[in-house]
């Protein structure tokens, strides 16, 4: 028997707040306690009138416009594809990279355009217990989506043209560069996963970058928020203190959050690309004793691959 899907919803005014998650409750299209679906398909919000009489003029991966009944009472989410891509279809756990105008309901105002430009929004992970994975669903890469917001007391329903632009990939792709004597040592198994093995000399004593691959992507800027997985072994040690690839998914923080050797590597370096660094404890943790609790007074060996970079916000 088909679950119906989970979707938290509310209006929404801007494309950033669907990646958010839609926190409101008023509209929710299943039990609370109902368990969630077992996979995208199955978890995707159903089509409806409202969805299906969207008219849209305008190609696939630009901002489009869209023509609809003005004022229509829409009681709950409803999703229809409006055509169909050729790419790979979306699975449990894929980095979607999408694109999407809004418009007010009423009175058919574009409310704006996002993911259109490079850099403006991040690949968003899809489960089928996320909003975006069951407004996505398991569509083919190239397919556009037409998406509705439900009425609310305090605002009109909200149309969505959705594209979905790509399934990113969660390792680095770019051409693989020579090695840097002296470096570390890098060793990638099937899924891209490193080891790393530190050379029998004594820690640099400043910041040293090598990519390891080189990517075909935009380039992080400064304030960047970058889609990445990072592998971090202690110079002195050898062994791992942090990893996303254990972790199961790759990490983001907003403005690039990280240690000043961290963000120093990742400066300039282009999406798709493997970098390198060695980060000693002046652009780490700082200097102290080495011990169980902290990483301070420890030189820092990271791998990291860019899948993504987002710029930040116009003032």
């Amino acid at each position: 028997m088909r679950n119906r899907p989970l979707i938290a919803l509310s209006t929404i005014a801007v494309a950033t707040m669907i990646l958010a998650g839609c926190s409101g409750t008023k509209g929710t299209t299943a039990d609370d306690t109902e368990a969630p679906a077992a996979d995208l398909c199955s978890a995707t919000v159903e089509p409806g009138d409202a969805s299906d009489g969207v008219k849209v003029e305008g190609d696939f991966g630009t901002a489009s416009t869209a023509n609809f009944q003005l004022g229509e009472k829409v009681e709950e989410a409803q999703r229809t594809v409006i055509s169909e891509g050729d790419g790979d279809k979306a699975a449990n756990g894929d980095y979607v990279s999408y694109a999407l105008s809004a418009f007010d309901g009423d009175t058919g105002e574009r409310l704006g355009d996002a993911g259109y430009t490079e850099g403006e929004l991040l690949p968003a992970a899809l489960t089928a217990d996320a909003p975006l994975g069951q407004l996505i669903g398991c569509a083919s890469v190239g397919s556009r989506l037409s998406i509705v917001f439900p009425t609310t007391e305090d605002a009109a329903a909200q149309y969505y043209v959705l594209d979905v632009l790509d399934v990113v990939p969660t390792a680095a792709w770019g051409e693989e560069q020579a090695p840097v004597a002296g470096m570390p040592v890098v060793t990638l198994d099937d899924d891209g996963a490193p080891t790393v093995e530190i050379p029998d000399a004594a820690a640099p004593t400043e910041v040293q970058i090598s990519v390891l691959k080189q990517g075909d992507g935009i380039a992080v800027g400064d304030g960047d928020t970058t889609l990445l997985q990072y592998h971090g072994v202690g110079w002195e040690t050898g062994e791992t203190f942090d990893s996303s690839w254990a972790k199961g998914a790759p990490i983001t923080s907003e403005g690039n959050g990280y240690v000043p050797g961290f963000v120093q590597a990742l400066a300039g370096q282009k999406v798709g690309s493997q970098v390198l660094v060695v980060v000693p404890p002046a652009a780490g943790y700082g200097e102290g004793e080495i011990n169980d609790e902290d990483l301070k007074g420890q030189t820092l060996v990271f791998v990291i691959d860019i899948l993504a970079t987002m710029h930040p916000a116009a003032a």
